[in-house]
């Protein structure tokens, strides 16, 4: 049996959107992951193994961003805010007799607009990163009070 890599189009011929991105954006993303995974199927070769999963919630005033990343030193996790977009890059190194390895990993996010860039603050405890993400007081909500006349 011969494997046939899938070549992505050099050319999208989706029109642009008023902003500039495309309307298939999130359906080409979708299948590029398909396409990604099921061929790495094929070859032997691991789909996603420089991603990891984390968990996103909110409450009134705060997202958060959690991950888990046990066994990282908190010297090699990076958190960055860029351009809407929450990257978190970890590494580590393992040492077998003579050889060195290095794993590297990376996630990032798309961040809500309701979110304030400017007090974003991380935690890494037990193996657990916590990115927490104040929101802005416009997106707070608010409880208005009713007059009766």
């Amino acid at each position: 049996m011969r494997i046939v890599r899938y070549a992505y189009p050099t050319n999208r011929y989706a029109p642009a959107s008023v902003f500039g991105r495309s309307p298939w954006a999130g359906l080409e993303t979708e299948i590029d992951r398909l396409f990604s995974s099921a061929l790495s199927d094929f070859a032997g070769t691991p789909a996603g193994n420089d991603r990891f999963p984390v968990d996103l919630y909110e409450d009134e005033n705060n997202a958060y961003v959690r991950a888990e990343l046990p066994g990282f030193d908190r010297k090699s996790i990076n958190v960055e805010v860029v351009d809407g977009y929450l990257t978190i890059d970890a590494t580590r190194e393992e040492k077998r007799g003579e050889k060195t390895s290095t794993a590297k990993f990376s996630r990032s996010v798309a961040l809500p607009d309701e979110v304030k860039t400017d007090g974003v603050s991380a935690a890494y405890t037990d193996g657990v990163l916590t990115v927490t993400l104040p929101k802005k007081e416009e997106a707070k909500p608010r409880k208005i009070s009713v007059q009766v006349n």
